[in-house]
């Protein structure tokens, strides 16, 4: 019996069978609503005789029906059975996944969700052009930030000022003509540390205030010092209790986003082994857990939550951001202990390293729609001085890479930095390719004719229908220190449109859609 936080099937009838036992009448009740159903939907049965647990899964296999999933909700359990299995297509009313559709409004409440009028949601045409992730902050914005994470301004007044910004930054994206937009992460302090703020037991606090907690203060000390982002204003979750999702980390994101725009929308997240080797710090979180392997359970059990209120929501895309993989494979181990402005844990060997990424990101993302998951590589966003970042290709990578149960890879290929492109033919089949087209870094924008080339040549490799074109990263990744300011980067993006129209001509791909990203990634 599989326990999970929600159900990823929408069922086609429920019933209450209250504190009745298999022997006393429930069995009759499930006979009664599962007949009229045909084979391949599914049924709810809610319940709070703990007998059922045991008596359930038996019953299932006598029947040749599938218990597919089982959700606590306080004394209440709730048993999501098939008619037959979940891959039988006899009956045309067969349903979608959960993941695979949205809800016209999607509740949390201590994990448990309940989603309501599912949709697909809107599919993403071949050459779409879209950002990362994240979108320089007003001067305001970066105020009220502050002020709310020093609790200094309400709840009610930052939404409203965040509101506000995530409507600029819609705008921004929207005149320059991209296909998938995101909020520009306008209410986060960065791209992974904002989840201190969400989380239950766990807070930010100034990355400064870690220095007594580190192997070398001195070195460390040395590391911000010498980064472009002030570290006295850089925040960092730090581990108090048993982590929560007792509210959603971005599902309110989401949900203002798609009031402003019809586009697609993708919502970025930080993945669960960036998070995991962030926040184990020693003589901090091991208070709260011995090893790191027990933070990552709960790490990996609220991200899939979340990534399933987001895909159930409406979410086009759901990216998980994993920027630290290549410090496992081109840094020194003495080195970029601060990778990203995140006091990270000391690693362990290359392959352990990749191996234990590989299982949090499979568990994370298990059984939910290929074609709506995404992964995001760089090297590092903190600075527009490439010497500091790091430099290496994907070759290492590779193999994790083909494990990995998402349809599209957005990777940083713009800057020299990243290597060459054809280490990437590997990847697996089917999957798409979101291509690193003009760098962030860089106020001059690239010309149409200079991303038409680089798009090109990943078109040769992987044809078109595979090829996404965006930014190498974020415009600003950290919201005190942005790459470029909005005007470029709303440039930027345009520059991509002018070059996706022109190549979209040439390769005769259509700009709308005509299948859904839903369909499942092509095996490896």
């Amino acid at each position: 019996m599989e326990w999970v936080d929600c159900h990823c099937y929408v069922p086609d009838a429920s019933f209450d069978g209250g504190d009745l036992d298999c022997g006393d009448g429930l069995l009759l009740l499930m006979r009664r609503h599962l007949d009229p159903l045909a084979r391949g939907q599914f049924l709810e049965i809610l319940s709070t005789e703990s007998s059922v647990e045991e008596d359930l899964p038996s019953w299932s296999r006598l029947t040749g029906n599938a218990l597919v999933s089982c959700v606590r909700r306080g004394d209440q359990r709730s048993y999501l059975v098939c008619k037959g299995s979940p891959g039988d297509q006899s009956s045309a009313a067969g349903r979608a996944p959960l993941a695979q559709t949205t809800g016209s409004r999607v509740e949390a409440d201590n994990g448990s969700l309940a989603a309501c009028r599912q949709q697909p949601a809107p599919a993403i045409p071949p050459l779409a052009v879209m950002s990362i992730g994240s979108w320089p902050r007003p001067r305001w914005m970066l105020q009220a930030l502050h002020e709310y994470l020093e609790r200094r301004l309400g709840e009610a007044a930052f939404q409203q000022t965040a509101d506000d910004a995530v409507r600029l930054a819609v705008a921004a994206q929207v005149r320059a003509g991209v296909d998938v937009v995101t909020d520009g992460e306008q209410r986060r302090d960065s791209y992974a540390s904002f989840v201190g703020s969400r989380l239950d037991n766990c807070q930010l606090v100034p990355i400064t205030d870690l220095l007594p907690y580190v192997d070398d203060p001195e070195t460390f000390a040395e590391e911000l010092r010498a980064l472009d982002v002030p570290a006295e204003s850089v925040r960092h979750p730090v581990v108090l209790g048993r982590l929560g999702r007792s509210r959603p980390l971005a599902v309110h994101e989401l949900a203002f986003t798609q009031t402003l725009t019809g586009k697609p929308v993708k919502v970025a997240l930080p993945g669960p082994y960036l998070l995991t080797r962030t926040m184990w710090l020693e003589c901090v979180s091991d208070r709260v857990y011995e090893q790191r392997e027990q933070l990552a359970e709960d790490v990996v059990r609220v991200l899939r939550t979340e990534v399933q209120a987001l895909l159930a929501a409406g979410a086009a895309l759901v990216q998980l951001d994993e920027p630290v993989l290549t410090e496992v494979v081109l840094g020194r181990p003495s080195q970029n202990r601060s990778f990203m402005c995140g006091a990270l844990g000391a690693r362990r060997a290359p392959d352990e390293e990749l191996a234990f990424a590989g299982r949090l990101l499979s568990l994370v993302l298990a059984g939910l729609p290929a074609g709506r998951l995404a992964l995001h590589v760089c090297r590092g966003n903190w600075s527009r001085d490439e010497r500091v970042a790091l430099r290496g290709d994907y070759r290492p990578l590779v193999p994790l890479l083909r494990t990995v149960p998402v349809g599209t890879f957005f990777l940083e290929m713009c800057t020299p930095r990243a290597g060459e492109l054809d280490v990437l033919r590997d990847l697996p089949a089917g999957c798409r390719l979101g291509l690193g087209v003009v760098n962030q870094k860089v106020d001059a924008v690239e010309p149409v004719d200079e991303i038409v080339a680089r798009a090109e040549r990943a078109i040769a490799l992987f044809g078109p229908e595979r090829v996404l074109l965006n930014p190498d990263c974020g415009f600003a990744t950290f919201a005190d220190s942005p790459l470029a300011p909005t005007q470029v980067a709303e440039a930027k993006l345009a520059a991509a449109v002018k070059a996706a129209s022109i190549l979209r001509q040439r390769h005769s791909v259509s700009p709308i859609p005509e299948v859904s990203v839903d369909k499942q990634r092509a095996g490896p």
